[in-house]
């Protein structure tokens, strides 16, 4: 059995309502461990326990990481979890309720994967938080639900981080032969890896993370990421820190669900009512959740940053 759920898809009355447009919502915010990465870590630790694994190591302050533990738990198969020094206490903490053991090395992601990688003994698999086709495999099958639901989007908006859960969508999208709906990939600014290797051409690696979302807080994305940009239609969107905070909150107001600025990020562009989005008619958004962030958190940057909610 797989380690994930099948997520609803719902029709948002609100977001519809102001848009004039069909707005649904594949709520991978519901999935046990609060998140879309279980699909493709579900896929990846089952696949390399049926190997032998012994004990599975990762590197992550957050989603990733406790998508491992939970895969993990489950499984009976000791975690070890690598995570920068910027991550918070909440992450440690949820982490340690799934029993990995934690690690804390390096003061960014890069280096606490390099850690992690220097731990992986014979009888060990290494799970990568967003760069492995195992993932990318297992994230696809939101599509096959989005394909069995009978809804056909005529886009679909999703946020970016390391790449993972867009190359997995392509991959979904072109198992079914939906090769021409398009993916609006969504990053924050602080945190736009993506959105830089597209307009170079070629994997850019930012000097650093400014963002606020630091679950989008790859330095580079994945080559896979960027090259489904050559074969597909794939348009990508920055937003501010601000428009996620407020999409978070708007969106806890109208669906009574907190999801972290990570995933606001994806809900910014159809709040705002973006022009890149006019030409859609039914709009898809893959609400991917987040369990980091708490509601004080988001009351937090609300109270310091100038945001009119209105």
């Amino acid at each position: 059995m797989p380690l994930h759920i099948e997520t609803p898809i719902v029709e948002s009355r609100p977001l519809s309502l102001s848009s004039g447009r069909c707005i649904l919502l594949k709520l991978d915010a519901l999935q046990p461990c609060g998140s879309f990465k279980i699909r493709g870590i579900g896929l990846a630790c089952s696949t390399h326990r049926e190997r032998g694994a012994q004990r599975f190591i990762s590197s992550s302050g957050g989603n990733a990481g406790l998508a491992v533990a939970y895969a993990g738990r489950m499984m009976s198969v000791p975690v070890t979890v690598v995570v920068p020094e910027t991550a918070t206490a909440r992450a440690k903490e949820l982490l340690r309720q799934e029993n990995a053991e934690v690690i804390v090395c390096g003061d960014s992601w890069q280096e606490a994967n390099d850690h992690a990688l220097s731990l992986v003994g014979p009888s060990d698999a290494f799970i990568h938080p967003f760069d492995d086709p195992l993932l990318w495999r297992g994230h696809a099958t939101l599509i096959n639900e989005v394909v069995k639901s009978g809804w056909v989007p005529d886009a679909i908006v999703l946020s970016v981080g390391g790449g993972g859960l867009l190359a997995g969508v392509a991959e979904g999208l072109r198992r079914h032969r939906w090769d021409r709906i398009p993916i609006i990939a969504v990053e924050t600014d602080g945190a736009a890896s993506f959105h830089a290797a597209m307009q170079a051409g070629e994997i850019v690696e930012l000097s650093r993370i400014t963002s606020i979302a630091t679950s989008l807080g790859a330095k580079r994305v994945c080559h896979k990421a960027l090259e489904w940009t050559t074969v597909r239609p794939v348009q990508s969107l920055v937003v501010s820190d601000r428009s996620a905070i407020v999409a978070c909150q708007r969106f806890l107001d109208d669906h009574r669900l907190l999801v972290e600025p990570a995933c606001g990020a994806s809900l910014a562009p159809l709040y705002e009512r973006r022009p890149e989005l006019e030409r859609f008619e039914t709009v898809l958004v893959v609400v991917c959740g987040g369990v980091t962030t708490t509601f004080e958190h988001i009351r937090h940057w609300a109270v310091n940053e100038p945001i009119d909610f209105h």
